[in-house]
């Protein structure tokens, strides 16, 4: 019999929270519970964070990472995540798999340190999760840190041989669908395939416009945006980040809108008429901007913009 002391037990400490983090997870969540869209979920968490001091310019770019790069592989680190548990992923709670996935997308799609993405996850499933699911998110981030993204892909994603469109799906972080349509339209190329696979994954710069007679491109160049590539009015914030940091977006006057939206917009408004240019009407108007563009230049020509959605 041991009559070596036992140590006292260590006293318990309260998870720290990370508001980088747990603004990320609450985005997920809204995305899984409501079919939310991400991009107009994740903008007022930011706006929200900022206005408290919780976020700086910084944080919202890591915020923003963390929330599109998951959704973005999140059908891969699901296959990851299975390899690493003992039950099936239909028999862990979403908001796990929540976290979990954001652990594998720090610890596999970034560059933060293994050891700070599982320490940094397993605070979040301490805080959004309780103490005794925080030790199975631990005990699962460890099994992924083990490999990296590469390694993962080898062991997970099947033969090519064997499927095709379900080993690509897997190795670039896409649906099955959505292999399957790219593939017949580029007339089953698998190299130029995959080209556009590896594209379709990459950060893409978050490209605001300057609506017409409310701002100007010049504008949001000030405030240190970059210039657009083929609207004129357009601006890249190519360092992410929160777009309500820029005072004309905060304002209303500018908004988030790729460019080839905007060129629709742009070739609408330069359509050739017969007849006075007076009433124009958007008959699918959406929670997008070509509406809110068209309204500015139908404005600038004297004429009134009518917006439906059915």
């Amino acid at each position: 019999m041991s009559t070596r002391p036992r140590r006292p037990p260590k006293p318990y400490r309260r998870p720290r929270k990370d508001p980088v983090r747990i603004l990320a997870y609450e985005a997920l969540r809204a995305v899984d519970e409501r079919d939310a869209y991400a991009n107009l979920v994740l903008p007022p968490l930011l706006r929200d964070a900022r206005e408290r001091g919780d976020l700086d310019d910084r944080d919202a770019a890591l915020a923003t990472e963390l929330v599109y790069g998951t959704l973005r592989w999140q059908g891969t680190y699901d296959e990851i995540i299975a390899a690493c548990t003992d039950r099936p992923l239909r028999d862990i709670d979403p908001p796990v798999l929540d976290v979990l996935a954001l652990g594998a997308h720090q610890l596999l799609g970034t560059r933060i340190p293994s050891h700070a993405g599982v320490s940094a996850s397993v605070e979040l499933a301490r805080v959004v999760l309780g103490d005794g699911r925080a030790k199975f998110v631990n005990a699962v981030l460890r099994r992924i840190a083990a490999e990296d993204l590469a390694g993962w892909l080898d062991r997970v994603a099947p033969p090519y041989a064997e499927d095709a469109e379900e080993h690509l799906g897997i190795r670039y972080g896409h649906p099955r669908w959505v292999v399957s349509a790219l593939w017949d339209g580029l007339g089953g190329d698998r190299a130029e395939l995959e080209e556009l696979l590896a594209a379709d994954n990459e950060r893409p710069a978050v490209t605001l416009v300057a609506r017409p007679g409310r701002a100007t491109a010049a504008e949001l160049l000030a405030a240190g945006a970059e210039p657009g590539r083929w609207s004129p009015y357009a601006a890249r914030l190519t360092a992410g980040g929160e777009p309500g940091s820029v005072p004309a977006v905060r304002e209303g006057r500018a908004g988030v809108q790729d460019e080839g939206s905007q060129l629709v917009a742009l070739a609408l408004a330069d359509a050739p008429l017969e007849g006075p240019d007076r009433h124009w009407l958007d008959g699918c108007a959406g929670p997008g901007g070509k509406a809110a563009m068209l309204a500015g230049l139908a404005a600038g020509r004297g004429a009134a913009l009518t917006a439906a959605e059915k």
